[in-house]
């Protein structure tokens, strides 16, 4: 009986031997070279670049709806109306602009938090995510960050009004103190965004991960200072000079987008209807604004920045709007991530078709 035990265990050691082989050959090299074994006629099919995986995307498309990029529009100018209303009021230049940057962060929030709400379905989904906090979740931060934010900037806004109203010093210390935490939340509240869609596996989003912060912090910046400008405040110099720096970073952003030599990942952001979208965004939100403001500067023209701070408002909303439906196209292209490109520790590897497939049981 010993004889055909030994035979069964033989194939057994063989494979576990190979195994063994592999693991090894793997931690020396980093990488594989020997061909699985595939039956003929086997029903598993092969996932490639050019056929996909029966066609099917590999990555599931984001589940936002139309109020994920007004949230993002609205968050990004709330939380630079915040910054730039603390700014004012330190300076103490400019009270009635101090005064109505409160006013916008404050109402900013507001609307955040029913987009936000609304896109979840219910209210206790917002609550359910402060339950925990998690600072390596781009979304955990992120609700939080809207939680505070519109909790300071509500208070300082409110103490604003009773101020206004009837004068009351210990009133107007808890406003200050209170825009000070919202202009604080301010700029994670603008930039946190482009963290948070850049932090997932789609492709175009991931691979931007560095601009995208910067991207939509500078295109908040410009909306919100456009906000501000069309509410009567668009003699400021100071306004001016913010919306300058914002649309000439996003101007840089464009070109070094536009410029980058990757066109299969970024192809959702260079064609179609998103990558139309997306160019015209960065326009608008980029260059359009930044002659604008310019030729007003040297003239003096108050027509020219009110035309420069629509531009800027269009471009902002246009950007988000392309970037979330680039997403889109780009979680259903199957071929990005079946491409494996090359890190500090792995060598290149072509496609799914390199890595040895492993024979069941």
């Amino acid at each position: 009986m010993s004889d055909p035990l030994r035979r069964e265990q033989a194939p057994d050691i063989a494979r576990e031997a190979r195994l063994l082989n592999i693991r090894r050959e793997a931690e020396k090299k980093g990488r594989l070279v020997e061909q699985g074994v595939r039956p003929k006629g086997a029903p598993f099919p092969k996932a490639s670049p050019e056929t996909g995986y029966y066609g099917i995307p590999l990555l599931k498309e984001p589940q936002w709806t139309w109020e994920i990029p007004v949230y993002f529009f609205v968050g990004g100018a709330a939380g630079a109306a915040a910054l730039i209303g603390a700014l004012a009021k330190v300076t103490g230049k400019d009270e009635r602009l101090a005064r109505d940057a409160r006013l916008v962060a404050a109402g900013g929030a507001i609307v955040s938090t029913g987009l936000l709400i609304s896109d979840l379905g219910r209210p206790e989904r917002f609550l359910n995510m402060l339950r925990v906090f998690k600072l390596q979740s781009p979304m955990s931060v992120g609700a939080w960050v809207l939680a505070l934010f519109g909790s300071s900037a509500g208070a300082a806004a409110f103490a604003q009004v009773v101020d206004d109203r009837m004068g009351i010093g210990p009133v107007r210390v808890l406003g200050n103190i209170a825009e000070g935490f919202s202009a604080a939340m301010g700029l994670p509240l603008a930039t946190y965004t482009g963290v948070l869609i850049g932090a997932t596996a789609i492709p175009a989003w991931n691979h931007n991960v560095k601009t995208l912060p910067i991207h939509f912090g500078m295109s908040g910046l410009g909306s919100g200072v456009s906000v501000l400008e069309l509410m009567g405040h668009d003699e400021s110099p100071a306004l001016n000079l913010l919306g300058i720096g914002a649309s000439a970073v996003e101007s840089y952003e464009g070109v070094r987008l536009e410029f980058r030599r990757d066109p299969q990942v970024n192809r959702p952001l260079r064609h179609g209807l998103t990558g139309w979208t997306t160019r015209l965004g960065g326009v608008l939100s980029g260059p359009a604004p930044l002659a604008l403001r310019l030729i007003a500067t040297a003239s003096g023209s108050r027509r020219l920045r009110r035309v420069a701070a629509w531009s800027s408002i269009a471009g902002s909303i246009l950007t988000r709007v392309g970037w979330i439906y680039a997403g889109h196209e780009s979680a259903r292209d199957w071929r990005i991530p079946l491409q494996i490109k090359e890190t500090p520790s792995t060598p290149e590897l072509t496609s799914r078709r390199d890595v040895p497939q492993m024979r069941a049981g």
